[in-house]
């Protein structure tokens, strides 16, 4: 009994959302207790950490030479192992507080359902790295699910379609288990780069990624607006001198209408996948849309117009996976079935 007490006291319990865009940490009894860009910022000649999350996000395509910030994920997978365990270990240790002895966490993390063995094996050991003390992976959609209150338990299918900064996932649930999946490695970065490409394109300037979020959060859209709104936007021209254009959001909705049309199409291909019963299911109860990408605006009209299943938001959308993977930590029997393991 005492050795038990005394390995409670030294452990605890932490939901993450590591995320290709933002990680989000859930706490139990806390809440999100962390909220930060995937990014952290390096001296490359002594690969000295300076900045992590926000910090490093302000300094994106404002650095010197020397220095680099970096964003770890692409698409969901880990790309630079070492910067990866240096964030989570910022994040796990913030999260924790500046104990005298800080306890080894268990952990659980979202990850995309479509990730291999060697990036799923890559996720572990970074998590290990960084403090962890047991590790559970859970796929996103899954989580997604969990945090937009979907009665995952039920006999009955429910569609979620979580869209984050570098997959889409789209799942069908039923009996605390993924019918059908299908994970698109296409998501908020891509509106991003297609509004840059658009931009280079029609107008012969470059914009960096920040400029190209801004204009997506502000004019983007999955349908063709009547009324028309516009925005300056500032970069630099082909020779090199700074630029200033305008830009509208029927410009910006056709820079964006592929990478709609990529998500839209692969929701079609999992209602096509999907067993009857549950179809029928989904016809009743709707598509549930999660993650920062799915709030393009119109998004939820476009994908009911294309596939005639009404899409609606959950209550919290950017932040629907991480409240999934908190609500599992005190129910270990949950995290074991839900698991990817």
């Amino acid at each position: 009994m005492f050795f038990r007490k005394l390995l409670n006291f030294f452990s605890s319990s932490i939901g993450i959302d590591l995320g290709t865009a933002t990680t989000v940490v859930y706490v139990p009894a806390k809440g999100i207790v962390v909220y930060e860009p995937s990014i952290v910022a390096i001296d490359v000649r002594t690969r000295k950490v300076l900045a992590v999350g926000q910090e490093a996000k302000e300094m994106v395509g404002k650095t010197p030479e020397n220095i680099q910030a970096i964003r770890p994920l692409r698409d969901g997978a880990i790309t630079d192992f070492e910067v990866t365990q240096v964030m989570l270990s910022y994040f796990i240790k913030r999260s924790l507080g500046n104990t005298l002895f800080r306890p080894r966490p268990l952990v659980v993390i979202g990850v995309p359902s479509g990730i291999t063995p060697v990036e799923k094996r890559a996720v572990i050991d970074a998590a290990k790295s960084a403090g962890a003390r047991e590790v559970y992976l859970i796929a996103e959609p899954m989580a997604a699910a969990i945090g937009a209150d979907l009665p995952i338990d039920e006999p009955v299918g429910n569609m979620i379609v979580d869209i984050g900064g570098g997959t889409t996932e789209i799942a069908v649930i039923s009996l605390a288990g993924i019918v059908v999946a299908n994970s698109l490695r296409i998501a908020g970065d891509e509106m991003n780069e297609a509004i840059i490409q658009y931009i280079k394109k029609n107008f012969h300037m470059l914009i960096g990624e920040q400029t190209a979020e801004r204009i997506k959060i502000d004019l983007g859209s999955a349908t063709i607006e009547e009324e028309e709104r516009r925005m300056e936007i500032r970069g630099r021209d082909m020779t090199g001198l700074p630029k200033t254009v305008e830009i509208t959001n029927r410009q910006t909705t056709e820079a964006l209408e592929d990478i709609v049309n990529s998500i839209i199409n692969a929701i079609k291909a999992a209602l096509e996948k999907t067993p009857p019963e549950l179809a029928a299911d989904i016809a009743d109860t709707g598509i549930t849309l999660a993650g920062g990408g799915s709030l393009l605006r119109n998004l939820d009209k476009r994908i009911t117009m294309e596939t005639g299943i009404k899409a609606r938001y959950c209550d919290d959308p950017i932040l629907a996976v991480a409240k999934g993977v908190g609500r599992v930590l005190d129910n270990i029997e949950l995290i074991r079935r839900v698991s990817m393991e």
